[in-house]
């Protein structure tokens, strides 16, 4: 091995160090799913060392999260077996407390609810809310206008919104009707 190709692979195995959980992060919340957003980074990774001497200082995040989201959206197209639904999903209901579990429930129920986005509006609802690109940021790693990504940004986080009020209103238990109360010093003046 050259030092050349060493220096390459440890620069690399830095970045990937770096980057890595950030990325994983970022694929897990596009997919919903743990071991595809094991597979998806892995594979935005693969395809960044292969371009590791093209990448400019400073911008390999940018590239490799760039790698990500099209890689995914490539895998979205050839599969499109996800089930995109009117309803979102189901949750537990009854909780009232918050707490770590209900806190992990919450973030649960925000990945099934991205899931049920389109991809463009997903994709935009991750980079701008999550990973906290600018509009501008978000629009050259999608390749689409900025007018594009405020419009499915506005249209994911309407939707969400729209989805978890309704899954919010249907954990909230009905109001019970008014019973009548009695009280005891309005009863003993009254007998008097």
């Amino acid at each position: 091995m050259s030092r050349r190709s060493a220096a390459r692979d440890a620069d690399f195995t830095a970045f990937m160090e770096q980057a890595g959980p950030a990325l994983l992060r970022t694929a897990w919340l596009l997919t919903g799913d743990h071991h595809k957003a094991q597979e998806l980074t892995q594979a935005s990774l693969v395809k960044t060392y292969v371009a590791w001497p093209r990448v400019r200082e400073g911008e390999a995040l940018a590239y490799a999260r760039r790698i990500l989201v099209n890689h995914r959206t490539d895998v979205w197209r050839a599969t499109r077996r996800e089930l995109t639904t009117d309803t979102p999903p189901e949750t537990p209901g009854g909780r009232t407390r918050r707490d770590a579990v209900g806190t992990s429930d919450d973030r649960d129920l925000v990945v099934r609810l991205l899931r049920t986005l389109p991809e463009q509006q997903r994709t935009v609802v991750v980079l701008r809310y999550y990973t906290d690109l600018s509009e501008q940021a978000t629009a050259d790693v999608l390749g689409i206008s900025v007018g594009a990504v405020k419009s499915a940004g506005s249209r994911g986080l309407a939707s969400l919104r729209t989805a978890l009020a309704a899954t919010h209103s249907a954990e909230a238990p009905d109001a019970a009707p008014p019973t009548e109360t009695h009280d005891r010093t309005d009863a003993g003046r009254s007998a008097r």
